[in-house]
């Protein structure tokens, strides 16, 4: 079930979610033995460092730009962009300058 989120009303998923500075900001919209979606903003330099996932991990550029590094290959993202993370593989998230992002990752 989604949480943290409007129901029956229109939204702009970037307007969702607001930049703090010097920070990486989640929201969590769902959470289960399934699926994952989370909203994030990254300020510009902000990361979050090579881990890996249990599931396919699929991104969606919102704002801004982000570098997404997967084994080791890095992949620009900008504002309607989307890139698949795959499961087990090492890869990492960093703001090229202020970013948000939809996170939807599948177990």
């Amino acid at each position: 079930m989604l949480k943290n989120i409007d129901k029956a009303k229109l939204l702009c998923l970037k307007e969702e979610i607001d930049y703090l500075d010097g920070q990486v900001v989640s929201k969590t919209l769902v959470q289960n033995d399934s699926v994952s979606i989370t909203l994030f903003s990254f300020d510009k330099g902000e990361e979050i460092s090579t881990h890996e996932s249990g599931g396919d991990a699929f991104v969606i550029c919102l704002d801004g730009c982000g570098k997404i590094t997967i084994d080791g290959k890095d992949y620009e993202l900008n504002e309607g962009k989307s890139i698949v993370m795959p499961a087990k593989h090492p890869h990492a998230v960093k703001g090229k300058e202020r970013f948000k992002m939809l996170l939807v990752v599948i177990f």
